[in-house]
């Protein structure tokens, strides 16, 4: 990209398809906001001419009618692209941490209670994470790339989430910037932003920066992915993402480093430009620059739970990537139980990994969690539905919850929260 500046204070710059572009007028506004306004602009152009190029995602706007996730999967393969699926759906190695995230929900089970004197109306699923008021105690994992899905990738997510009464999250490697996604959610409705550090501490300060003036209310530092895991998926269609991630693009228009913005490169090439060596400081520097709770994502074993809290973690995020990094990695579910006991309640636990249905929420809250997080679903409604496609998931959720818990006789997530589940253990 090349840029010039005219008499008036406009950046007149030509991109790298040839197209030419003139910002408005800049003067002022770089004066108050330390030249970070010209990103929205240059990003906009950036997405444009990315999404103008010949990957089609889908326009769908519309609710949905879902019997189960596992038949939602089954239909959005139908109609994406073959590489984006199976970027989106596909696992590490074998699979066998993606497949056991789920199938270890089936190994526990939910008491049946009767004679709670509950009517439906008394089930409440309301619940709160850092002062934050939620109508479920279900948010959105933050996932990359939702231009994949829909045309409207991060803003039709966001949209769908806040109308679920819930939290979306913003990763580092979207498509849409953290201010496109900050106005999409709308004034005072919450959301996160995911950080994946860069090398580059310039890059960290940027968009921290951007991230807290735009109104996030937590950083999400994923440290889970120094490496990206070896998914067999990506490598049998060559898969490279077609479109840039746009937080990269607003940064490169400031400073060029030598970071590419993603388009054209695959999954690991993206990981290999982010920082790998993790230490407990990184975690304190993050919530030192930005201010904001910082909520570690990617715990998945009790050794490292002290060490993230004492370091300044304010929320531990129980995780394995999906079953997308290390393929011999325990189910989420499984090691929940004795990751909790270590917390011991000093902060909030979120997890995440193979949650398709409300009895998955049910017994993640009945193991220790504190908050569900959900990625693919959300990403196949998306495509299917656009942002209503993003509420109709997590109105399926919602309702499956619901009866859970009246069967089970519990009022509220506390009630949920107390429960013991069953395992075959309990039935010898």
């Amino acid at each position: 990209m090349t840029t010039t500046n005219n008499a008036q204070g406009q950046i007149s710059y030509k991109d790298k398809y040839g197209r030419n572009f003139l910002s408005p007028t800049l003067t002022e506004t770089l004066k108050k906001v330390r030249h970070y306004v010209s990103i929205t602009a240059l990003t906009v152009a950036f997405s444009q001419s990315a999404f103008a190029q010949n990957y089609q995602a889908s326009t769908a706007d519309k609710p949905l009618k879902i019997v189960n996730i596992t038949e939602l999967e089954k239909e959005a393969s139908r109609s994406m692209e073959k590489g984006a699926f199976g970027y989106v759906r596909g696992g590490a190695e074998n699979e066998q941490a993606l497949r056991e995230n789920t199938d270890s929900f089936d190994k526990k089970y939910i008491e049946p209670r009767i004679l709670a004197g509950l009517n439906a109306k008394d089930i409440d699923m309301t619940t709160s994470l850092f002062g934050i008021p939620l109508s479920i105690p279900i948010i959105q994992a933050p996932m990359a790339a939702h231009g994949l899905a829909h045309v409207d990738g991060e803003l039709a997510t966001a949209r769908g989430m806040i109308q679920a009464g819930s939290i979306p999250s913003l990763s580092t490697y979207g498509n849409k910037t953290i201010e496109e996604v900050a106005q999409a959610t709308g004034a005072g409705n919450p959301f996160f932003f995911q950080l994946y550090m860069s090398k580059n501490d310039a890059f960290n300060r940027f968009t921290i920066d951007r991230a807290k003036k735009s109104g996030a209310k937590a950083i999400i530092l994923t440290v889970d992915a120094p490496v990206g895991g070896y998914r067999e998926d990506d490598v049998r269609n060559d898969f490279k993402f077609p479109l840039g991630f746009a937080n990269l693009e607003a940064f490169l228009a400031t400073q060029n480093d030598g970071t590419k913005s993603g388009e054209g490169l695959g999954i690991s090439e993206i990981f290999a430009q982010a920082k790998q060596n993790f230490t407990p400081e990184d975690i304190t520097y993050v919530k030192k620059l930005s201010g904001l709770p910082v909520i570690v994502k990617g715990v998945q074993s009790p050794k490292d739970v002290d060490i993230a809290i004492k370091a300044g973690a304010d929320a531990i995020w129980v995780s394995n990537h999906g079953g997308r990094q290390l393929g011999s990695a325990p189910a989420t579910i499984d090691i929940l139980p004795a990751i909790a006991k270590k917390v011991n309640k000093r902060v909030p636990i979120i997890f995440d990994g193979g949650v398709r249905r409300g009895s998955h929420v049910f017994k993640a809250l009945a193991s220790g969690a504190d908050i569900v997080a959900v990625g693919r679903p959300i990403f196949y409604g998306l495509h299917l539905g656009g942002a209503q496609g993003v509420n109709s998931v997590m109105d399926l959720l919602k309702k499956e919850l619901s009866i859970n818990m009246m069967l089970a006789g519990t009022r509220n997530i506390k009630a949920v929260q107390k429960s013991k589940l069953l395992t075959e253990a309990d039935f010898k």
